[in-house]
């Protein structure tokens, strides 16, 4: 059993009322905390390796968001001398005494300003640290300047960054599979803010529709500001090179060739966001040399850049694409670069067949790996014909 459907099973047992016969004795909330708890244990016996900086910023950074986190909203056990002993044990961990990352955390829950106070337990959180530390430069100095304290300030500043992602422009949340199984459902963000209480393992049952959510997981959420301007800049480098221009026609027309095998010919493409070096038309119209293509594009100096590949076969249009505009042709192609609601798109494609140049980790409908040294991948979906 997946651990998917382990949660579903158990979510489902707990509306039954059946939440104490799958909890462990120890453990108040569910039983999927022993494994936060057995991984905490497995993150302090990596760090008694004695690892590099990058190990121990990435252990800072994954169980700040995980361990820590869960724990400060539901703290795991049903007695309270052990959730203060795991407490301090997360303290010595992640060198960050838990009393104060949990009121900090809650001031943030609050949107108040976060004021430090130094209770007893902070002080004695801060009191074992400090031996810690003090241990550390006594028994192992040189990897204490050059590995444990760079890699704190590393894994403080991915957290940094990690918070800043989940809430800049408006918090968002993040669904992706993937993600969050490794974060233990640390992407349902949004779900978790309307409901701070509520346990991990809860979280993807309150997901919605209405929900902002983003196809970048926190720590890369910077990503959508920056792609399509990194991604404008390698195109610009294609289009100055004819080997370049050759590689990526290439590998793009593989993926395609495979995808087009499962549909029937198109008579009509319409290709979103094909100019500058316009790979896609290129190749379409050598694959597909009886149909009508035509290429929209917001930005004019990207048709007149790709005006010289593409000769007067190929329809360029100034303009930007709207399904309700656009909803004429059998075969539509999304660029990797494309801002708009993509994942609406996948869901209710505007075409008979929509063609997405997405990551390689976004894998929906039939794919085809593009570029394993560019993450990118062509996926295909197709439109139920009981839908038109």
């Amino acid at each position: 059993m997946s651990l998917r459907s382990a949660l579903l099973r158990e979510q489902s047992l707990e509306m039954l009322g059946g939440r104490a016969s799958m909890a462990l004795p120890v453990f108040r909330h569910s039983r999927w905390d022993a494994l936060l708890v057995a991984l905490a244990g497995l993150h302090g016996f990596v760090l008694a390796l004695g690892p590099s900086a990058l190990v121990i910023a990435l252990g800072v950074w994954w169980g700040s968001n995980t361990v820590s986190h869960d724990f400060i909203h539901k703290p795991f056990f049903r007695w309270k001398a052990l959730n203060r002993a795991f407490a301090l044990y997360l303290t010595l961990v992640l060198g960050i005494p838990q009393s104060l990352w949990r009121a900090m955390h809650f001031a943030h829950h609050a949107g108040k300003a976060w004021r430090p106070r130094f209770t007893s337990e902070a002080a004695v959180e801060i009191a074992i640290l400090g031996l810690l530390w003090a241990a550390l430069v006594f028994l192992s100095p040189a990897f204490f300047l050059s590995a444990y304290l760079p890699g704190l300030a590393l894994g403080l500043g991915l957290c940094a960054l990690h918070g800043h992602g989940e809430h800049a422009g408006g918090t968002a949340s993040h669904h992706g599979a993937l993600y969050n199984l490794v974060f233990f459902n640390d992407g349902y963000h949004v779900e978790h803010h309307a409901a701070p209480g509520l346990h991990w393992t809860r979280l993807p049952g309150r997901a919605s529709a209405t929900v902002r959510v983003s196809r970048w997981p926190p720590i890369l959420r910077w990503v959508e500001r920056a792609v399509p301007g990194g991604l404008e800049v390698l195109e610009r480098l294609v289009l100055r090179s004819r080997l370049l221009q050759a590689m990526v026609l290439a590998s793009h027309e593989r993926a395609f060739r495979k995808l087009l095998a499962r549909v029937p010919e198109p008579r009509s493409v319409l290709i979103v966001g094909g100019g500058l070096f316009p790979r896609t038309p290129l190749i379409l119209a050598r694959l597909l040399p009886g149909a009508r293509l035509v290429v929209v594009d917001r930005e004019l100096d990207h048709l007149a850049a790709a005006r010289p590949f593409l000769g007067d076969r190929i329809e360029l249009r100034h303009e930007a694409f709207h399904r309700e505009l656009h909803d004429e042709f059998d075969l539509v192609v999304l660029p990797l670069s494309f801002r708009g609601d993509r994942g609406g798109l996948y869901r209710r494609p505007p075409a008979p067949a929509l063609l997405v140049h997405d990551w390689m980790w976004k894998r929906r409908g039939a794919g085809a790996i593009v570029s394993t040294f560019l993450l990118k991948r062509l996926n295909l979906v197709t439109r139920d014909p009981s839908s038109c």
